[in-house]
């Protein structure tokens, strides 16, 4: 048996059932790493000296018969801008190379307690700013699928390493669908939570308005799993939700009688890549032959999401990337004169271009002058984006759409044109505005065998019904049982 492709359920089931021990499982994860990042490079940091110790720990307790978390034999890899005592945590900056966090982010105490190790930090477009994980300071991640291919951003470290099986689950963060992105990319299950469903204490701010922590895994299952481990209020997050959290894994049942669906008319275009809406024409057909009665709808404020998103992302960047001045932590340059050249000399060596880049837009979004005519226009319309969702759950479930205009596009192809890779978040954007969660599922390849996602979108705390949805989905479509070719990944390169 090959451990490392075990699922987060399997391998909890059967150490507790004493069939395999936790060691056995981190052992053959590691020889998978051993195997495969050299080739992918999903991680930036690995914590196996410790995972170790915990996995003997565990196997000693469940040999004399002592009382153990309930997922000891969950291996999860935690995107690097998420805290973890101890363990150095850089956001795939270069002003945070060497920050060793004195503190766990609420979401790594829950896992901790839960019996989760935690295999190593993932990488990262900096600061999350990016849809391919080209803008990282230390390293460019593969596409485990076909390796001249993206990842997709900015959690592509995070799914490149489970579509691998380097990992069972890995946490993302999501501020524009850089968690159902690269889940779509890599051909895996990326849930978005409901904005203020799991805590943010401890994720390093891109734009608080937006970001979320969310799940990336092999199968459902595993995301519902994940989900009931990291949901739930938060006192030191003033965003969390104090909402009962449901069990997830209730939802992974048979049946979609009496679920009607919408599907945005808006979010189908002519740039579209023609074997994503073969893909998704398909998935259609299979919910609907489930039980799902399916409706078009309109959001018809969806046009303006884009521009929204980036002026509010920007503005909100400009402003938690102010304390990284190299006074109190992270990078600091050797050369200046005064505490003026300090700031400047820190962050312009410190910074890469497209943090830079977002930093300048954002300043100036805020600045005097221009604060009425950009940043409060673009909330404006983000109230009315919001409000188009609402109107469509009071007349539907939930909404479905492609995840991805394109399937994973060529390393280097749009690095330097950064209009045509902020397109690439373009159906994924306006659930984050809306503070709304969506999950991403694989429904089909194209011809050179690359994934491509099917998007489910639920009102504000529907993650169980998304996740019903898509565990039937899952259910029906066997092409979502294909992986890359698990021993030739090293060969497995474009021509």
């Amino acid at each position: 048996m090959f451990l490392d492709r075990l699922s987060a359920y399997q391998a909890i089931d059967l150490v507790k059932k004493k069939q395999i021990t936790v060691s056995e499982i981190l052992q053959d994860i590691i020889k998978r790493i051993e195997q495969v990042e050299e080739s992918i490079k999903a991680f930036l940091t690995l914590n196996l000296k410790e995972a170790l110790q915990e996995a003997k720990d565990y196997d000693r307790k469940i040999n004399l018969g002592e009382e153990v978390p309930p997922y000891v034999g969950m291996m999860i890899a935690v995107k690097d801008n998420i805290v973890t005592k101890g363990i150095e945590t850089t956001c795939g900056s270069k002003i945070l190379k060497g920050f060793f966090p004195p503190y766990n982010a609420t979401v790594i105490e829950k896992l901790k307690e839960a019996g989760a190790i935690i295999i190593g930090k993932t990488n990262l477009d900096e600061f999350a700013m990016g849809s391919s994980t080209e803008n990282s300071a230390y390293q460019v991640t593969r596409n485990p699928w076909v390796l001249s291919r993206v990842p997709g951003g900015s959690s592509g470290g995070s799914a490149a390493a489970v579509v691998a099986d380097e990992s069972q689950v890995a946490l993302g963060t999501d501020t524009g669908g850089s968690i159902r992105q690269p889940a779509s990319f890599c051909g895996i299950v990326g849930l978005k939570p409901t904005y203020g469903r799991v805590s943010r204490y401890g994720l390093i701010a891109f734009a608080s308005s937006l970001d979320q922590i969310g799940p990336l895994t092999k199968n459902v299952k595993d995301c519902a799993l994940l989900m009931n481990i990291i949901s739930g209020s938060d006192h030191r997050d003033s965003t969390s939700q104090d909402i009962e959290v449901s069990n997830y894994l209730n939802y992974c049942q048979e049946g979609l009688k009496n679920i009607k669906i919408g599907i945005p008319r808006e979010y189908f275009q002519e740039k579209m890549d023609r074997e994503v809406k073969e893909a998704f024409d398909k998935s259609l057909l299979i919910i609907e032959r489930m039980g799902a009665e399916l409706e078009e709808i309109s959001l018809p404020h969806t046009a303006y999401s884009l521009p929204t998103y980036y002026l509010i992302a920007n503005a909100e960047a400009s402003s938690n990337l102010a304390r990284y001045d190299g006074i109190q932590y992270g990078y600091r340059s050797q050369d200046f004169h005064n505490l003026f050249s300090l700031y400047c000399k820190t962050r312009s060596e410190g910074f890469g271009k497209e943090v830079k880049r977002r930093i300048l837009l954002g300043t100036y979004a805020l600045s005097s002058g221009y604060y009425d005519a950009y940043y409060l226009k673009a909330q404006k319309v983000r109230t009315l984006i919001k409000e188009d969702f609402d109107q469509a759950f009071k007349k539907i479930d939930l909404l479905l759409t492609p995840t991805s205009p394109t399937p994973a596009f060529k390393l280097g192809e749009k690095i330097t044109d950064p209009l045509m890779m902020y397109l690439s978040d373009i159906f994924t954007i306006p659930v984050n505005l809306a503070g709304l969660p969506a999950l991403s599922i694989n429904c089909g390849f194209s011809q050179e065998g690359l994934p491509i996602g099917l998007q489910i979108i639920g009102p504000p705390f529907g993650e169980g019904k998304i996740i019903k949805v898509a565990y039937n989905f899952e259910q029906q479509n066997e092409i979502e049982k294909k992986k890359p070719s698990i021993g030739e990944i090293k060969e497995n390169k474009e021509k």
